[in-house]
């Protein structure tokens, strides 16, 4: 029998040293955070790969419905919120994000490895072609503000699919910043399958907020 790839997602994740430095003071949220949020990748990938019988679609529905009221007493604003703030998780524990993991960070590139689970499915056991994007514009997005002043917001962002990025395979990929002239910043980002091929890669710009702009 095939491995179920989510039989594991509600235990903590392998962490590098680099997330286990991210989580030397209390993030936000705590391990409670953490453990909820594996919970909804879970919920996630078993959605997507499933086929309700009516009866049970509607069980479902109505507990969802539940978890979401349930939720809406506890919404807050923006800047504080948990997700978004946790490094040490996957994906920053945004529950959209290609759940990735950092596992070298320096001056102007990072390391670190994704596995597209069920949940980015496109059709014929390939990743969607939309989630490579959102993968690439975050963590050139940490490479383009990190170590430089200012805050930069991606101007444009270009993906070239080599191959089929294949789900439920644990990937690498590296980003770095290659140019910065004044407000400018170039950066450019790879993904590698196990074979160390190139599945997709990007080129990006960035350009530095002006004072008073968001």
């Amino acid at each position: 029998m095939t491995p179920d790839p989510t039989e594991d997602a509600l235990t903590p994740w392998p962490e590098p040293e680099l997330a286990r430095t991210m989580r030397a003071a209390r993030p936000r949220g705590g391990d409670e955070f953490a453990a909820a949020y594996a919970a909804h990748r879970l919920v996630q990938d078993r959605f997507a790969g499933a086929a309700l019988p009516p009866a049970i679609a509607a069980e479902v529905t109505q507990r969802l419905r539940e978890l979401a009221d349930l939720l809406a007493a506890h919404q807050v604003p923006e800047p504080e919120r948990h997700d978004g703030w946790r490094p040490d998780l996957p994906g920053r524990g945004l529950p959209m994000m290609p759940p990735y993991v950092l596992d070298e960070e320096d001056e102007d590139a990072l390391r670190g490895r994704v596995t597209f689970t069920r949940f980015y499915l496109g059709g014929n056991g390939a990743a969607h072609g939309g989630a490579h994007p959102m993968l690439f514009d975050d963590v050139l997005g940490r490479v383009m503000n990190h170590h430089q002043p200012g805050v930069a917001r991606t101007a444009s962002l270009t993906v070239n699919y080599r191959s089929i990025t294949p789900i439920d395979v644990e990937l690498t990929f590296e980003a770095t910043r290659d140019r910065v002239e004044g407000r400018k910043r170039w950066g450019s980002a790879r993904l590698f399958d196990p074979s160390g091929a190139v599945v997709a890669d990007c080129e990006a710009f960035f350009l530095q907020l002006l004072p008073g702009q968001a």
